[in-house]
């Protein structure tokens, strides 16, 4: 029988392309539904929080001025990555209670899912957007545009939910800081290594780790956050994050979903983009 240690993984953020640790040197333990220690995971600060928010306002220039098709292209890629590295969150979901088989659908459907919003990248300006008749010498044509930095809290469904909620932003040319699932982070870092193997630009995806309650206040009050999903957020504290993202001009979303391998729709990409309307002269 062997006598080796087994190395113990500490989980590390993830903020313009970059794995740091927290600022604050503060982790946590993750641990299985058991209560077994699989790993610790960094805890984020409000200074993580507010590190984030710069990298993705960065990213979001070349990000959201990028073609929907070379969008496409790497949401595609992401698929690719994450169904190389089946096994490994196989077996992180499983800590999370999931049986094998279960787990194994859950990976199935996450990849899936990349794919799908995928394919609606440079189909969605022609679903949404219009030729408006006027009355007069004039073309006038609505077209969507993306709303900038969003914040996200993430769901407890610590892949397939993650997915659902990260997929729509980004595909339409927004940036985002997402917060993890608290009780089951590691899918999400364990996808924020996919992200920074892939063709993303750094910035345009920051995943943070930690409490809830702590990180999402400062992100809703964030004076340079455009939108904020509030899917993750726990119900007790959804009041004071409206009344704190009212200090300057957001969207907010507060879906209620609960059955994620529900097939998706178009409300996640449509709840985070703008619509730009063109008047021009005929013959001109």
């Amino acid at each position: 029988m062997s006598d080796r240690l087994a190395v113990r993984k500490t989980y590390k953020l993830f903020i313009a392309g970059a794995f740091p640790r927290s600022e604050s040197g503060r982790s946590y333990p993750v641990t299985d539904t058991k209560g077994r220690f699989v790993a610790n995971a960094a805890k984020a600060s409000r200074k993580d929080a507010r590190d984030a928010v710069v990298a993705a306002r960065k990213a979001f220039g070349g990000w959201s001025a990028r073609t929907p098709y070379n969008r496409a292209q790497i949401l595609y890629r992401i698929a690719e990555m994450l169904e190389g590295r089946r096994d490994q969150f196989t077996t992180e979901l499983r800590h999370t209670g999931l049986t094998k088989p279960q787990a194994n659908a859950e990976v199935d459907a996450a990849i899936d899912r990349w794919v799908w919003y995928a394919g609606w990248a440079d189909k969605l300006t022609a679903v949404t957007g219009a030729a408006n008749p006027v009355a007069g010498p004039f073309f006038n044509f609505s077209t969507p545009e993306p709303t900038g930095v969003v914040a996200v809290i993430a769901p407890d469904s610590p892949l397939l939910g993650l997915v659902s909620v990260l997929a729509p932003v980004i595909v339409t040319g927004n940036t985002t800081i997402l917060i993890a699932s608290e009780p089951n982070p590691l899918p999400a870092i364990t996808l924020a290594e996919v992200l920074a193997t892939s063709d993303l630009p750094p910035g345009v995806v920051n995943i943070l780790t930690g409490h809830r309650t702590e990180l999402a206040p400062p992100l809703a009050s964030h004076m340079d956050i455009n939108a904020l999903d509030l899917t993750g957020a726990p119900a007790e504290n959804l009041h004071d994050l409206h009344n704190q993202a009212a200090d300057n001009l957001k969207r907010l979303h507060h879906p209620t979903e609960t059955d994620w391998t529900t097939q998706p729709t178009t409300t996640r990409m449509t709840a985070f983009l703008e619509t730009k309307t063109v008047w021009h002269p005929v013959g001109v």
